[in-house]
Order: C-alpha cells, then structure tokens, then sequence
C-alpha cells in the first residue's frame, strides 16, 4: 500500500475518534513509578522487622502498583501510534488490557494477605507498633501525594486503573497505621488488629478491583457502550424516514468513551440515501454519543 492509499484509509473520515489512545500526564505518572517503587521497599524492610502483616501487605501492594504504573506509562505510549495496516482500529486497546492485567495483579496480592491473615489470626505475632505507625504516616503521605497527581487525568482509563490502585495504597496505608497505632498503645492484646485491618483493606480493593474488571472487559469483549441500550439502537434507525427494517446491527466499544455501529438497512425504492445516512448519523450522535457510525443502504427483500 503507497503512502496515498495509506492515507486515505487511515486519515480522517466522518468519525472524530482517529483511532488513537488518550494522551496522559506522563510526567505525572513517571513521577508515581518513582516515589511508589522507592517506598515499597522501604514499607517491605520497615514491616519485616516490624513484623507487621499490615505493613507489608501494604509493600506488596505498592510494590504491584508501582509495576502497573510502569505499564501504564508504557502501554499509553504504544497506544499513541494510531491506526496502521496492521491495526485499523489503533493501539487504544493496549491500555484497557494492562488495565485488566493490573485488576489481575491485584486478585493476587489480596489472595496472600487474606492467606497471611487467617494464619495469624489464631496466634498473633507480636508487631513493633511504634514502628509500624511511623512508617505507614510517611507512606499515606505519598499515597496522598501520587493520587493527586493522578486525579487530575481521570478520563483515561489506564490512569484510572493507576489511580485505583493508589487509592488502594492509601487504604492499605491507613490500615497500617491504625494497627500501629492500637499495637503501640494498647499493648500485645491488641496485635489481632494487625491481621484484622489486613483483610478490611483487602474486602475494599476487591470492590474498586471488580470496577475495574468490569469496565476493561467491556471493552475486550466489544460490549455495547455504557449507557447505551443495543434495541434503542435499532429502534432509532428504524424509526427513519424510508426505512423498512434494520438487520446485522452491531454496537461496541472500539476504546473508552468511543463506540461504533455498523447496520444493514431495507429502504423504500424512492428514498434518498444521501439525506437518510446524513440524519441517521445525526441521530446516532444526539441520542447515544456514537459517530463511528456505518451503515449499508438496501433495497427490495
């Protein structure tokens, strides 16, 4: 294919999606890959001589959502190539699969700290609470500081996936410093805290992360678009002018926030298809944000 053709097939045509992925704050999330690297190991050295399961599920955590983050980065740079030959639809989808890949991640932390937890809950270790709660208020400190950063490009669905992950950190952060908190006042009757708080973090990351499923999936599995009804569609189209019956319509999600439709439509002999394609992508715009919208004209049975 020259570079003519190239670009009359991949150039811009009647949808404003140009296939390409959302920009983001790198600088925002280069700067979350490194505070969150630094300290999960910091929280990783402080809760094994701590001996605080909080704490270090707290460094498990930060250390899987440092790796996530670096996805993140990386998978919104591929994501920016565009469509090309190999790819018609462009590389968006890159970010929503680290996306599902980071929800993965997180099944699995949470499933060994609940494994920690129900072993120490029988026998609690002693916790070093002094220590354990200076570490964690240093940790939510960053926690606090990264989500900011990250707030501030939440339309990106890979930016979101970081910043639940961060937000997860935040709680994990908390927990620790409850658990240090009760461990160094309260004394050794307290050290089922420790394990406790553990498993609240981990029933709150379970829900962010199912949000998290939900939406990727969505778009792996070219759902129809969220808020969109798949036989308003089709009733819409019908409801033409010229119009006798619309069949092979399909309605999915090609990235976050973009949608696309593709139908075959029965007109009347006497119907000008100019005007009825120009009003049914009208229509599908007002009425369901859609404008990657193609449709095949058809007459007779």
């Amino acid at each position: 294919m020259n570079e003519n053709n190239k670009y009359a097939a991949h150039g811009a045509g009647d949808s404003a999606h140009d296939h390409s992925g959302q920009k983001v704050k790198t600088s925002a999330l280069a700067v979350a890959v490194g505070l969150t690297a630094l300290f999960s190991a910091v929280e990783l050295i402080g809760g094994w001589w701590a001996n605080s399961l909080a704490l270090i599920a707290d460094a498990g955590h930060m250390i899987t959502d440092s790796a996530s983050l670096l996805f993140a980065l990386i998978a919104n740079w591929l994501s920016r190539k565009g469509a090309d030959d190999d790819h018609s639809y462009g590389h968006a989808r890159i970010e929503v699969l680290a996306a599902f890949l980071n929800g993965i991640a997180m099944l699995g932390v949470v499933a060994w700290i609940f494994k920690e937890a129900i072993e120490r809950f029988a026998n609690p270790p002693p916790v070093a609470g002094q220590s354990v709660f200076i570490i964690a208020g240093i940790g939510l400190c960053i926690n606090i500081a990264v989500a900011w950063s990250l707030s501030r490009d939440r339309e990106n669905v890979n930016t979101r996936a970081a910043l639940l992950h961060v937000f997860g950190d935040m709680l994990g952060s908390v927990a620790a410093l409850l658990a240090g908190a009760l461990i160094y006042f309260g004394g050794d009757a307290f050290a089922v805290a420790d394990p406790i708080l553990s498993v609240l973090v981990c029933l709150l990351v379970l829900h962010a992360t199912w949000e998290l499923f939900r939406d990727s999936a969505r778009v792996l599995l070219d759902g129809v678009p969220e808020g969109v009804r798949y036989d308003d569609v089709g009733v819409a189209l019908q409801s033409l002018e010229g119009v006798e019956e619309v069949h092979d319509l399909h309605v999915w999600t090609m990235a976050p926030g973009h949608g696309a439709i593709t139908a075959h439509l029965r007109l009347r002999k006497d119907v000008d298809w100019q005007n009825t394609l120009q009003t049914a992508r009208a229509l599908m715009m007002e009425k369901f944000g859609i404008d990657h919208v193609t449709l095949q004209p058809e007459y007779g049975d």
